[in-house]
């Protein structure tokens, strides 16, 4: 590990003592003047006096000087040995005090480097006083809860996102065993494996394309931001999945109002698609889609089996839908996933809510446009 200089310990010590010897030098300097000024005030003797100072006789004339010479001598003298005492214990008091007052960063520096991807539940936990270092702990235990956290999902994406992948896999390979294996296959053979085979690669492709967006959406900033007309936007999703819809008789009744938001346009399309896609996949035949728009707020509400309001925050996350944890073979499991990192992109608000009589409600509010 490289070090670059003193650690902050001596590098504190030397500072408060150097403060101390700075001030106790120019104490002692100041004593050493007054001293001698004062001592030098004498009274006047008569010429040709002589008095004895320090076991030698001086001048009259010269008792002043004599005097302040002795007591120069004096303060030099014990304010040395002072000076030296109080320097002493300034680094002592300053070594001791700044080691206690860094121990919690020295836990807080040890924790990080016990840290791995097997032990983010450690936690620093300080007690004692509230001050800064204190806050420095917590700060970073809160930074662990986020990492682990965000390191479980992860693990548990990947767990998923790799089940979902064998699955179509799995498919291809025993397909094309089954099929190689038989001897006697003919064309008609051949044409059921290769359909087989394409809708197997179709669900991997989706899912592959899926999992892109989400890794590109999730935590990124926007790449484009310029208004967009949500109504719009939620007429070119319903085109999409309009046979569909018709084919299970669903109603849709739509509340249009001209609502504009400063985003990505195309990230904004998959937001509406995917909720519509939603509603009408995961619904009851004869069932019901309400769709409405307002200054900055979309909201997709549609009839389907119950929710409980405990699981509805679980659907958002990866290869969930409601009541099962796998996706059915129809999508790919991300959409309310992208759903929720694309509102997140673009700053804004999410909420769901289960329906009382089956089936579930998505607002989403966008922040106002600058």
């Amino acid at each position: 590990m490289i070090r670059r200089g003193p650690g902050l310990r001596v590098r504190l010590t030397l500072l408060a003592t150097g403060l101390v010897a700075a001030v106790s030098g120019l104490l002692l300097w100041l004593g050493w003047m007054l001293a001698g000024n004062v001592v030098a005030a004498v009274p006047r003797l008569p010429p040709g006096s002589r008095v004895r100072v320090a076991g030698a006789e001086v001048p009259a004339e010269n008792l002043g000087a004599a005097l302040r010479s002795a007591a120069r001598d004096q303060v030099l003298t014990i304010g040395g040995i002072a000076f030296v005492a109080v320097v002493a214990a300034a680094a002592v008091l300053a070594w001791t005090v700044t080691g206690r007052v860094l121990r919690p960063l020295q836990e807080v520096t040890g924790s990080a480097r016990r840290l791995s991807a097997e032990s983010l539940d450690e936690r620093i936990e300080l007690t004692g006083p509230r001050d800064e270092v204190a806050e420095l702990a917590d700060t970073f235990d809160a930074m662990l809860d986020r990492l682990q956290a965000a390191f479980d999902s992860q693990r548990r994406f990947v767990a998923n996102a790799s089940h979902e992948l064998r699955t179509p896999l799995s498919v291809l390979r025993t397909e094309l065993d089954v099929t190689l294996s038989d001897p006697d296959a003919d064309a008609a053979e051949l044409r059921r494996m290769a359909t087989v085979v394409r809708e197997a690669t179709t669900r991997a492709e989706r899912l592959v394309e899926a999992l892109l967006l989400l890794a590109r959406t999730e935590g990124a900033e926007l790449a484009t931001r310029e208004p967009v007309d949500l109504d719009e936007v939620v007429t070119r999703a319903w085109n999409g999945v309009r046979d569909e819809a018709a084919a299970r008789s669903l109603q849709l009744t739509r509340t249009a109002g001209r609502s504009l938001v400063q985003g990505d346009p195309a990230l904004l399309e998959r937001v509406a698609g995917n909720l519509l896609e939603n509603a009408v996949r995961h619904n009851v035949d004869g069932g019901w889609v309400e769709v409405s728009t307002e200054e900055g707020t979309l909201r997709v509400a549609s009839s389907g089996p119950v929710i409980d309001a405990d699981q509805v925050d679980a659907l958002f996350d990866p290869f969930r839908r409601a009541g099962i944890q796998r996706t059915a073979r129809t999508g790919a499991g991300l959409g309310l996933s992208i759903v929720r990192a694309a509102v997140t992109a673009h700053e804004g608000h999410l909420h769901a809510s289960p329906v009382n009589t089956g089936g579930l409600a998505i607002t989403i509010s966008f922040p106002p446009r600058q």
